[in-house]
């Protein structure tokens, strides 16, 4: 980033903390029936998503002027505004990750915020509200709660000592129940928290070991996976290659570090025929990336659901 780090890390947080006071919090359990609908099958979207997403867009908008803002309530009326990751510099937002939660009083919401450049996150911003923890993660320096250096505590070395969590709101029954027989060899699997927001932290606090995922829409996973990589863990596509925010490819393992990706990657969908590493190129749609080949075809996804960050 060529703007001081500092000043805009702090400008940001500042943001997304007087935003979700403001905006958020007061309305989380309390939200009348006729500020809830339904936006695509198995997803809701409340007049809470829509204010906190103008607003925050507005405030980042103004931070850095010229820069376009890619919020997911704005996407779902203009999905070609996803074009726009690919510039120079863009903000990605989703104001409000795990509305299904958010409407019943769970706790399980977040706001996330990434800065990307050139389609590749350089900073991300992680408000878990109800937790009063504030995550950040800048390309090359690290990741951090509140302030202190967050690194990864090592992972168990064999699938029967790792936990993780396995999503299947989008994939096929058939395909579900082999993830979850699949599953049973691992020390815990849970279906996940229904907010990528705070699945993603718990990666890299050290919490679970692994999340697997399907759906993966960029505004659920971009500011979380540049977490986990700067706290010292693995995000890759099911065939090993690097996950950019762009791609619209299913399937995502988030895991600890990358033994404890390759582990958890074999022992849900067995053995890949040729390792490769992040560095894996993809290639054009409809091929896989070089260094990388599938060992089995790719899940079938389901035609509704619900997943992470799915409201």
């Amino acid at each position: 980033m060529s703007r001081p780090v500092a000043d805009l890390v702090a400008r940001v947080e500042e943001a997304v903390r007087e935003v979700s006071s403001s905006l958020l919090e007061p309305r989380a359990g309390v939200l009348a029936a006729d500020e809830v609908r339904a936006k695509s099958p198995g997803e809701i979207v409340t007049v809470a998503d829509l204010e906190a997403e103008a607003e925050l867009g507005s405030r980042l908008a103004a931070l850095w002027p010229g820069t376009p803002v890619v919020g997911e309530e704005a996407c779902a009326r203009a999905p070609c505004l996803l074009g726009a990751l690919s510039s120079e510099r863009a903000w990605l937002l989703d104001p409000l990750d795990g509305t299904t939660n958010f409407v019943a009083g769970r706790g399980e919401w977040a706001v996330m915020v990434a800065l990307l450049e050139r389609g590749l996150p350089v900073a991300s911003w992680i408000w878990l509200a109800t937790r009063r923890r504030m995550y950040v993660a800048e390309r090359g320096q690290g990741a951090s709660r509140d302030g202190l250096s967050l690194r990864r505590p090592p992972p168990g070395r064999s699938a029967a000592e790792l936990c993780g969590r396995v999503l299947t709101g989008f994939v096929d029954p058939p395909a579900a129940a082999e993830l979850a027989a699949n599953g049973r060899r691992f020390a815990r699997v849970g279906p996940g928290s229904r907010c990528a927001g705070a699945d993603y932290p718990a990666v890299a606090e050290g919490d679970e070991d692994f999340v697997f995922y399907w759906r993966t829409l960029a505004w659920d996973h971009a500011p979380g996976a540049l977490l986990v990589e700067e706290a010292g863990g693995a995000v890759r596509r099911l065939d090993g290659a690097r996950y950019l925010p762009g791609d619209a490819a299913e399937g995502l393992l988030v895991a600890a570090d990358e033994t404890s990706w390759e582990v958890a990657r074999e022992a849900l969908l067995g053995p890949r025929s040729t390792p490769a590493g992040p560095s894996a190129s993809r290639g054009r749609p409809g091929e896989p990336p070089s260094g990388a080949v599938p060992a089995r075809p790719p899940l079938p996804a389901a035609p509704t659901g619900e997943d992470q960050g799915a409201a």
